[in-house]
């Protein structure tokens, strides 16, 4: 049986965290600040972790790399 072959699509926009989790970046940040408050940018920096509903799914794209 064949090596499953990591989504390279997936390892570029998620890490996966000591505890097991995954954290990624946050969506609407690309452009159109203007209609966001200066608290909602604020907050829409840096990463954040990954809903727990999600993870069994990334977990099995990223499987090489997660065990």
């Amino acid at each position: 049986m064949p090596k499953m072959k990591t989504n390279r699509a997936a390892a570029k926009r998620f890490k996966r965290t000591a505890n097991g989790g995954f954290k990624s970046a946050n969506a609407y940040t690309s452009h159109r600040f203007h209609g966001k408050t200066k608290k909602q940018r604020r907050q829409l920096r840096g990463l954040s972790m990954m809903d727990h509903t999600s993870v069994k799914r990334y977990r099995k794209m990223l499987a090489p790399i997660s065990k």
